[in-house]
């Protein structure tokens, strides 16, 4: 719905979240007839009708709410439901993607770009009735996104330049003053409460003084002690069935003629097992909205005449898709034990053996049998729906098993005893394990189709799936316990919001997370080239800085990606103001969704 901050880990394609990109950057606006350029014009001219106060839009999810907590979220299952409830200073236009005023209705900015003075709206109120203020800008800032004892906090990843903090000093209630310590170019962009959430002071500083913030804001939360100055407040949780959002009557938003909104009485999540039943609800009713898997869109096309519903195809989706090796070094410091066997780490640190397994991924199989052909090949960590600084002339991992093959004999790989299966140069079986989340049926027949693809090259995988939340805490904890993981992260059009994922130090760094220095030269390269890109104001030269990332992480392949699908949504037709767009997706104005009471 709203542009999504930093990247984090995505159990499945979103409805909210999807179209990141830029629609006015991409090479190619037509595919297979559909005119994405015409698609974002209209958009673009869309004029909202006022609308009517009521009723509830049902969605679906394949996860439970890992936590209500948006400072320490590294997961789409915490961000999809924080999304509602907290705000920024600035917000992403769900059609144009660029920054507008939100809960700062203005600012200043000296000439050197390095102090910003952002004017506080007024009149808005958090949901317990206490005034919205500076001081709480203040605290988000410097006791939450900069406080060290916060963790996992992407934010800070995002925010910190050089190691150095953003100078955050509210003037007054209403005034609030940033001294950036260099330039950062994409700072407005950066102030969104995607990467930076404003909380209550009032409410929450207790959990900072006690050292209790990072577990604040769990499940097991009371929704009404949450408080948000968002278009809805959480109304209840219950495991394993649904999460329901209530209109927040005090939302600060209003629309042309007056009327407060948003018009919706409340948002529901269904908890689902998996994208087959999110399927099934929908033809039945029980949902309204569906993000549709490539193999379902010739029957849902089929069905939209006579059904109650539109099916809008809105381009290649933002974000990635890929396979990704446990290279951490490190031991344990409680059991004295390296967290990855050093057999282990001797093959999926060698960047020649990453290199094997990118020549055998068949991803035309992969979009033709999992996709119904509505997808496309990933080859480097944007795409083409991200616009600018996608870079299309990355090297390309094609697919080639005797390449492959003849890359792994090279490093001393080979099959000594005759049984079908690697051993390296050591005589050590070369088996492992790979993991994906449960719930996504797409993921899941792409692992498939990956284990197949790897075991034709000799090796021994035990492929298993896992709980979304549950993989997610192993990725980010001791004793990091994995081997080989197939996921998925969101993505956008500002290159910087992934150093929470591609600098060394980051929180969701996932193939070797939060190093005090880089573990390989490529990883400096990049570490330097994510410092020098925020600071470069010349756009041509930060394009370079990050044609450069791009390069080096599809040459090295730390992720070895997949493929992109479609982004196919459907929406029930008894919903008005629905604006459609490549950039944006379908629910970006929520807030101005209605009720067409004929319809229902």
């Amino acid at each position: 719905m709203r542009f999504k901050g930093f990247v984090i880990i995505t159990a499945a394609a979103l409805i909210s979240l999807v179209g990141c990109g830029s629609i006015k950057d991409r090479k190619a606006s037509k595919v297979e007839g559909i005119d994405y350029m015409a698609l974002q014009k209209k958009a673009e001219t869309f004029v909202p009708e006022i609308g009517t106060y009521g009723g509830e839009l049902i969605m679906s999810t394949i996860s439970d709410p890992k936590s209500f907590n948006p400072i320490t979220a590294t997961e789409t299952s915490t961000s999809e439901f924080t999304q509602y409830i907290y705000e920024g200073l600035t917000r992403i236009d769900g059609v144009t993607r660029m920054p507008e005023p939100n809960l700062a209705e203005s600012w200043e900015v000296s000439e050197d770009g390095l102090t910003w003075i952002f004017h506080i709206r007024k009149g808005v109120l958090w949901s317990d009735s206490v005034p919205f203020s500076a001081y709480d800008v203040e605290f988000s800032f410097n006791d939450l996104i900069y406080n060290e004892d916060i963790n996992p906090n992407s934010a800070r990843d995002i925010l910190l330049i050089e190691g150095k903090k953003i100078e955050v000093t509210p003037l007054d209630s209403h005034r609030v003053k940033f001294v950036l310590p260099t330039p950062f170019a994409p700072f407005l962009r950066t102030v969104n409460g995607g990467v930076a959430p404003i909380l209550p002071k009032h409410r929450y500083e207790k959990f900072v003084k006690s050292g209790t913030f990072s577990n604040a804001l769990g499940i097991q939360t009371p929704p009404d002690s949450m408080v948000g100055t968002g278009k809805f407040l959480l109304d209840s949780y219950v495991s394993s069935q649904k999460v329901t959002f209530r209109r927040n009557p005090l939302y600060w938003e209003k629309d042309s003629a007056g009327n407060r909104l948003p018009y919706l009485d409340r948002l529901v999540y269904m908890i689902v097992s998996d994208q087959n039943t999110e399927l099934l609800r929908f033809k039945r009713g029980e949902i309204d909205v569906l993000a549709a898997k490539g193999e379902d869109y010739p029957g849902l096309k089929k069905e939209e005449a006579k059904s109650n519903y539109t099916v809008f195809r809105l381009g290649p989706a933002t974000g990635s898709s890929f396979l990704f090796f446990n290279q951490n070094t490190l031991t344990d410091s409680e059991t004295g034990k390296p967290y990855v066997d050093p057999v282990k780490q001797s093959w999926f640190r060698n960047p020649r053996f990453r290199k094997a397994v990118a020549h055998a991924l068949d991803k035309e199989s992969m979009i033709r049998i999992v996709m119904n052909g509505l997808g496309y090949p990933q080859w480097g960590p944007m795409t083409p729906s991200e616009g600018y600084f996608y870079n299309p002339d990355v090297p390309r991992q094609e697919y080639d098993l005797e390449k492959a093959k003849k890359i792994l004999a090279d490093e001393g790989f080979k099959d000594s005893d005759g049984d079908g299966i690697l051993e390296d140069a050591d005589g050590n079986t070369v088996e492992f394990s790979f993991i994906t989340n449960s719930g996504n049926n797409v993921r899941v027949k792409i692992a498939e189709i990956i284990r197949k693809d790897l075991e034709t090259l000799g090796f021994k995988v035990h492929f298993q799936q896992m709980e979304f939340n549950s993989l997610v805490q192993r990725i980010d904890n001791r004793p990091f316990n994995w081997d080989a993981i197939l996921l998925g992260l969101t993505g956008g059009p500002e290159p910087h919001f992934g150093k929470n994922v591609w600098h060394s130090s980051g929180t969701l760094h996932m193939w070797f997370p939060r190093q005090k220095e880089p573990s390989t030269e490529w990883e400096a390269t990049i570490d330097t080239l994510f410092v020098s890109g925020v600071k470069e104001l010349d756009k041509a030269q930060r394009k370079a800085i990050y044609d450069e990332w791009q390069r080096v992480a599809a040459e090295k392949l730390p992720l070895i990606y997949t493929v992109l699908n479609e982004r196919t949504v459907c929406i029930s037709n008894k919903f008005k103001n629905i604006n459609p767009s490549p950039n944006g997706g379908v629910l970006h104005n929520i807030e101005k969704i209605y009720i067409d009471t004929e319809k229902q």
